[in-house]
């Protein structure tokens, strides 16, 4: 009789070992613990101008290399939270360094943080606080800062939780400079009133009202419908950016659908059919999907289908689209919000984890590989750079996990 079980026992080796190569192409990484505290909002920049990518994440920022906590703001806890919704970096003032402009949950005001320079930042003193605008909107989930209308600068882009609620894109715009007083001009005037500083800043946010009623839980910047020109997707569906004079009227708005969605959601063509199509998070909920867009209907609806990517884990709020593993195409990076509504949401008490997730367009699928389980969640937004200059991309995140750098090994 001959011995048949060689070439199955030498047929499940070569599985295992295809199998551990592929485990092997999954990006591993190093997890270094920052600090502790709810701060959600992180970005990424050169703050001190010696050409390496720094971190700024709430209450402090953190020099390349030394990665330890620096003073930068003091924020107000609330409610379980910190009071601060996010990190842009920008200079606001025009003496070339990097500030930090930040919005926050229930206050109206956007506030700029001013870079102080190499001596302050070296001694580790606060960065003097300016008011760059009092939108008069509360309640907000959060911002994105992006350029929406291409001309090359950023816009500031608030969205609110709340469904039926005004929508609103501030831009910024250099400031017009203040006439200078007439020396020969004759006569006093009363002495002025005293005022906090401004900072001198270069530019204004200078808002513009969208739509009245179209908001909600959830907020993107593309092209969704396919003209050429990025539109503002929010919870109930989608503001169609005007052929012209975009900033001279409301937007038409779409209302596609209605969900409590990520921050940002992500715009584009996963299947190379020519339009794109929507990935979002469950914000505070199970379930992370991707929208097959499939035409538009007579009245300008646009018609989806969806597919599940995941629903292994709760609060996907946050999404990131970027190559991670450095295959020359994009990933989607996510992970759950832990503590997003302080554990009350479905799953809020489960473990914090972050994933990334590759894409096959042949067979429109998405495969998960784990980024770290146990210890690290996302906030708000997700930081993915090369921070220490090997050219691997590496990931930085803040939420009530704590604040934690990810170094691709």
């Amino acid at each position: 009789m001959k011995n048949t079980a060689f070439p199955f026992v030498l047929l499940a080796v070569l599985f295992a070992s295809v199998s551990s190569a592929i485990a092997d192409e999954t990006v591993q990484f190093t997890v270094r613990q920052l600090t502790i505290d709810g701060n959600e909002g992180m970005a990424a920049g050169d703050i001190d101008g010696d050409g390496s990518l720094d971190l700024v994440a709430g209450r402090n920022w953190y020099k390349s290399g030394e990665w330890v906590p620096r003073p930068l703001r003091t924020i107000d806890d609330w409610n379980g939270y910190v009071e601060s919704n996010g990190d842009y970096l920008f200079d606001v003032n025009g003496d070339g360094r990097l500030d930090v402009i930040a919005g926050s949950f229930l206050p109206t005001e956007v506030h700029w943080y001013e870079n102080p320079g190499d001596e302050a930042l070296r001694l580790g003193k606060m960065w003097p606080k300016h008011l760059l605008l009092d939108t008069g909107q509360s309640q907000n989930e959060g911002q994105m800062m992006e350029d929406i209308d291409g001309d090359g600068r950023p816009e500031w882009i608030v969205n609110s939780w709340k469904k039926d609620t005004p929508a609103f894109i501030y831009r910024l715009v250099e400031k017009t400079p203040k006439p200078t007083a007439d020396p020969s001009a004759k006569g006093k005037k009363a002495p002025e009133k005293k005022k906090a500083s401004d900072g001198n800043p270069k530019y204004e946010l200078v808002p513009h009202q969208v739509g009245e009623r179209g908001n909600g839980h959830g907020v993107a910047v593309g092209d969704i419908n396919g003209d050429g020109r990025k539109d503002l997707l929010v919870g109930q569906g989608w503001y169609e950016q005007p052929a012209n004079d975009a900033w001279s009227k409301p937007w038409t708005f779409r209302r596609n659908w209605d969900v409590h969605s990520s921050l940002p959601m992500v715009v584009v063509d996963l299947d190379n059919d020519g339009d794109n199509d929507l990935i979002l998070g469950e914000g505070h909920d199970f379930g992370l999907s991707w929208w097959e867009n499939d035409g538009r209907d007579d009245e300008g609806k646009i018609n989806f289908n969806e597919h599940e990517i995941d629903k292994s884990f709760s609060q996907p709020h946050c999404l990131l689209w970027a190559d991670i593993d450095g295959d020359g195409n994009e990933d989607l990076i996510t992970g759950k919000r832990y503590y997003a509504h302080n554990g009350k949401d479905p799953g809020g008490m489960e473990m914090p984890c972050m994933y990334y997730y590759t894409w096959d367009a042949k067979e429109k699928k998405f495969s998960r590989h784990t980024i770290e389980e146990g210890h690290v969640g996302s906030g708000l937004q997700i930081v993915a750079k090369d921070l220490n200059g090997d050219s691997k991309i590496d990931l930085a995140v803040a939420g009530k996990s704590g604040t934690h750098l990810l170094l691709a090994k």
